[in-house]
């Protein structure tokens, strides 16, 4: 049985009393305490782990300031504050103890905008991509770029000074803050701006934190200007953090605070609004994506892109290109980036035309792709090919793959992971090429993998070497590389932050700077937080303050996963290797992944968030010795033992009455999930979250009791076919209202679906799909078996929507087939999800031989339903391993596509069909929407796939009580919508649960494409 774990970190008195007394006084956001709430704040996209004392999610910048307010009274002037965003940052910017202020979860709302003059108001949790969206019909659009777009908030993006792609054009996120609102501890209010030398000279007269601020700033910079000027790097990529060099403009009539705060990373305020300047869309753009035969040979070809006046010049290496071949964003762009015959593709630079002038932008390519071809033919600059990609689609789909290579390279096999702690140097890009020639000897003397791309059009470059941080030897060897890049890249007069902030890199910033400059960082800090309360150990010290700085070798995430046993970190492989990259947390809400983190905007309920809970439980265990894998090894194979069972039942009235277990947070964030499996393809690292959390479910329960619902959704297979033998009885009394009462309060089920009535044995009566026997199969002559279908039966679609396998049954004759209906044989899909799995594997074991059977007899397999399918490939694969035996059930339009081969396409006519594809189906077949437009363009009908994210039933989890509001939640944020925009009788979708969601929530449901192409046929 599994040990009861409650050696969650205490939490701080003090910290407590600060929280009550700020609900007391009208904090209007949330607050969290439990080890769950502070685990996920511990990590973001680095290599390090700092566990807070507690979170805060503020409404309002009238809530930030009522905490700043607050924090200023003299009880509570020993906390600490840490301002946080998406937790992208790669550097360990937003981790810190005391109390971390997070501004993404509510305050992400777009204020204000002027077209005319070109600006934009927001909040510092609207996400970059989010702003976009919302400016496109405007016309304009945000112009810094970044690979993490989709979840970086502009919050996190004026913290680091963040910068990307475009950046020799566009600048950075300082380049275009016009203004920010910040409130300082203590609850004063600062609305920075550009404005007249002699209006901050006034202002710097006040006796107040304000003018105090202006005073120092503007003397600082004044006085220090030569030395300013001279050491702050003439580069693309300037210094981040406390931007002295620009306070003042270069005539010095101009000052902006504004500098100083953008890449102070939440040092010296919490930032709660901004007003950013936009720049119009262009209406013209074009990307040339040029292959090499080499990396070297791409970044130094990279300065004949830029002085071709390229937007800009993205350069990807053979490591990374290579991953993004094995992962579901590659269908996306095998056909605009093809392989070269007889020569291998090592570099690849995506360079990007753009602007209103088309005809400058055609000629511009015209001369680029000419000298291209020239060097081809005489063999020179090791190009070795290059395509043109003029659609604003593709070129979206393209950097969607160059975005994801961050993603990516986490996702190299082996212990050892490229880690990012060196990988956004900055030098001149002329230099760029050398400099990153004796960066590849540096870390081949170490004997290390690693992975490169970047925007070599600024001579930035991404460099992660891969290291093992659970290995102390390795760990040392971090600081030493980090040591020696840092003396590289002096020598090249470049600098080691150059897009992503300081954080524990701010270490080697007096070296830097020098001591008098340094000092007079230490001066600025001093200013806005003078006792060194806000997000300390990054930047500096406030002048006067010996507060030590974080340090590269601090903490890191590996110190804790290396006390769990490496066979046990191979086993949970899920959980262990997320690098905390957060494509998960993906605003879209048309993306599939992942539903309940965007209907929560709750970390806990992410794949990050499950797999940081994992991994600590994981450890817990290990500190008491016990092993997981032992203990699935040792689970009863039958049944439970009475004695079992009373200890569950005590284990479960004593949690009742709130005794802690660690497990009960993980269990939380576990229930919370759709088992949905798009985090499996989706993420970068693959991360199987309901692989993982089906085996969580089935060691927590041999210690609690499980609830009774989890009975009924597993058993599900085995009561169907039994109940669908009198379903007019059954739906009689399902009908009921005081039947679905007491389902609701005692089982926890709410909505259950009717059985079909007439059943598919009744609509299928004596006809030769339901009379053939196995017997009868293995008799076929080989022609008869050409011409045959087999439908393999799942329990949601033949017993509950058995028109649907009729209709199916049908279509195969209508193509000239013949149909075999096979007895049902349960799939086990519920089982898995709930933790059952002794009895999946049983299950599993029993179809897998059934199947494998009938799949010696050469006869394609077909099932219905995506997700049970699926299940046959993924889950049943994972469980039985190579007892599995060999089968392959297709799907219904994976059939169809070969059946339908040899048919022409006919020409389109008519109103269109929409297709709402399943979400399990549409990330594991990425190509099944193009598919099934193949399918009805074979019949002259047009097909339109409608983008869409989870439905939010995801099998029987939009049945359980728990889970209604949720449920009804994610399918407003995009089925809903689109769906009201479309004639309901031309919707169609695959996924049995989707049409059932609709069904319960329109009213009336959708039809399967299959059945839209019987009543075109």
């Amino acid at each position: 049985m599994i040990p009861q774990i409650s050696q969650a970190p205490g939490l701080v008195q003090l910290v407590l009393t600060f929280l009550d007394t700020l609900k007391q006084q009208g904090f209007t956001g949330d607050t969290a305490t439990s080890y769950a709430d502070r685990l996920t704040m511990s990590t973001d996209n680095s290599i390090y782990q700092l566990l807070p004392d507690a979170v805060i999610f503020p409404r309002s910048t009238a809530d930030v300031a009522l905490i700043a307010r607050l924090a200023g009274e003299e009880r509570f002037t020993s906390l600490i504050f840490t301002p946080r965003g998406g937790g992208t940052g790669t550097n360990g910017q937003s981790l810190n103890q005391g109390i971390v202020v997070d501004m993404s979860r509510y305050m992400n709302r777009i204020l204000e905008i002027n077209p005319e003059q070109g600006w934009v108001r927001v909040e510092a949790g609207v996400i970059k991509d989010q702003l976009n969206a919302w400016l496109k019909p405007y016309g304009y659009f945000f112009s810094p770029e970044l690979s993490t777009s989709n979840r970086a908030t502009l919050g996190g993006m004026i913290n680091t000074d963040a910068s990307g792609q475009g950046s020799l054009v566009y600048g950075k996120t300082s380049d275009h803050v016009l203004g920010l609102r910040a409130v300082l501890l203590g609850g004063d209010m600062l609305d920075t701006r550009a404005m007249p030398v002699s209006l901050a000279e006034q202002l710097a007269q006040e006796k107040t934190p304000e003018g105090n601020i202006y005073r120092t700033v503007l003397n600082r910079c004044r006085e220090q200007r030569a030395l300013i000027v001279e050491k702050f790097p003439k580069l693309n990529r300037f210094l981040t953090g406390y931007d002295l060099r620009h306070v003042l403009s270069d005539d010095l009539q101009t000052f902006d605070l504004t500098r100083i705060l953008c890449g102070a990373e939440g040092t010296l305020a919490f930032i709660t609004e901004a007003r950013l300047d936009i720049t119009p869309l262009p209406k013209v753009r074009r990307l040339v994506n040029i292959k090499y035969d080499s990396f070297d040979s791409a970044l130094r070809n990279a300065p004949f892109m830029v002085a071709a006046q390229a937007l800009s010049v993205e350069t990807v290496d053979s490591k990374v290109l290579n991953l993004a071949r094995e992962d579901i964003v590659w269908h996306s762009v095998r056909e605009l980036i093809t392989d070269v015959p007889d020569q291998e593709m090592l570099g690849l630079n995506i360079v990007e035309f753009a602007g209103d002038d088309e005809a400058l932008i055609n000629g511009q390519i015209d001369t680029l792709c000419q000298r291209l071809d020239e060097l081809m033919a005489a063999r020179e600059g090791g190009v070795i090919g290059w395509q043109l990609c003029d659609d604003l689609s593709g070129i979206e789909r393209i950097y969607a793959m160059r975005k994801k290579a961050v993603g990516l390279l986490g996702n190299a096999k082996g212990r050892a992971k490229p880690i990012p702690f060196v990988e956004d140097t900055a030098v001149p890009p002329h230099n760029l090429a050398d400099y990153i020639a004796e960066f590849r000897a540096l870390l081949d003397q170490h004997g290390l993998d690693y992975g490169m791309f970047g925007h070599v059009d600024a001579g930035v470059l991404h460099v992660r070497p891969a290291l093992d941080m659970c290995d102390p030897q390795q760990e040392l060897l971090m600081k030493q590389i980090s040591d020696e890049v840092v003396a590289l890249t002096a020598r090249y007069g470049g600098l080691l932050w150059g897009e992503h902030g300081k954080g524990f890199r701010a270490q080697y910033s007096p070296a830097f700077f020098g001591e008098t400059l340094y000092n007079e960082l230490r001066h600025i800090k001093a200013a806005f937080d003078p006792a060194n309360r806000l997000n300390p150990g990054k930047i500096c010290a406030p002048y006067g303050v010996d507060d030590p700085m974080l340090q590269v070798d601090a903490v890191k995430r590996g110190t804790f996963d290396r006390q769990i046993p490496l066979t046990v970190r191979s086993e949970w492989r899920g959980a262990m290797e997320c690098n905390g990259n957060g494509l998960c947390f993906n605003f879209d809400t048309r993306s599939p992944m992942c539903p309940s983190m965007k209907i929560t905007r709750d970390r806990i309920h992410s794949p990050k968030g499950r797999a940081t809970l994992t991994r600590e439980w994981l450890r817990l265990l290990a500190e008491k010795g016990v092993d997981p894998q032992q203990l699935e090894q040792q689970l009863p194979e039958s049944g439970v033992s009475l004695r079992g069972l009373i200890a569950r039942t005590r284990n479960s009235w004593h949690a009742k009455k709130g005794e802690y277990d660690f497990s009960h947070e993980v269990k939380e964030a576990m229930s919370g999930c759709l088992a949905c499996k798009a985090c499996s393809t989706q993420c970068p690292i693959k991360i199987d979250v309901p692989g993982f959390r089906s085996r969580f479910l089935q060691l927590y329960h041999t210690r609690y009791l499980r609830p009774l619902s989890d009975h009924l959704v597993a058993s599900v297979e085995s009561y169907a076919p039994l109940m669908a033998r009198a379903p007019k009885t059954f739906n009689f009394f399902l009908k009921q209202p005081w039947l679905r009462e007491l389902s609701k309060k005692h089982v926890g089920m709410v909505d259950l679906p009717l059985l079909s009535s007439p059943t598919l044995k009744q609509q299928l009566a004596g006809h030769q799909a339901t009379t053939v026997t196995l017997e009868k199969l293995e008799l076929f002559s080989p022609q008869q078996r050409e011409k045959t279908v087999l439908v393999v039966q799942d329990p949601f679609t033949s017993y509950y929507e058995a028109q649907l396998v009729a209709d199916f049954v049908r279509l195969i004759e209508k193509l000239g087939y013949r149909p075999v209906v096979l007895p049902f044989s349960p799939n086990g899909k519920a089982q898995h999800i709930k933790g059952f799995l002794q009895r999946f594997a049983r299950t599993a074991q029993k179809t897998a031989d059934f199947l494998s059977r009938v799949a010696k007899l050469g006869m394609p397999l077909v099932g219905v339903d995506p997700a049970l399918v699926l299940c046959y490939r993924d889950e049943y694969r994972q469980t039985l391993g190579e007892s599995r035996g060999e089968f392959h059930v297709e799907l219904v339009h994976e059939w169809l596509q070969k059946a339908l081969a040899t048919r022409e396409v006919q020409p389109t006519s008519g109103e269109a069909w929409y297709l709402f594809g399943h979400c399990t189906e549409v990330t594991a077949l990425p190509s099944a929407p193009k598919q099934w437009e193949t399918i009805f363009a074979r019949f002259g009908a047009r097909l339109e796939n409608v983008n869409v994210g989870c439905c939010g039933m995801a099998g029987t989890y939009g049945h359980e009580r728990k889970n209604l509001e949720n449920s009804l939640g994610i399918y407003e944020l995009s089925w809903h919508p689109q769906l009201q925009k479309l004639p309901r009788q031309r919707c169609l979708a695959t996924g049995y649960s989707c049409r059932s969601q609709v069904k319960r929530i329109e009213g009336n449901g959708m039809r399967h494409p299959l059945q839209a192409l019987l009543e075109i046929i």
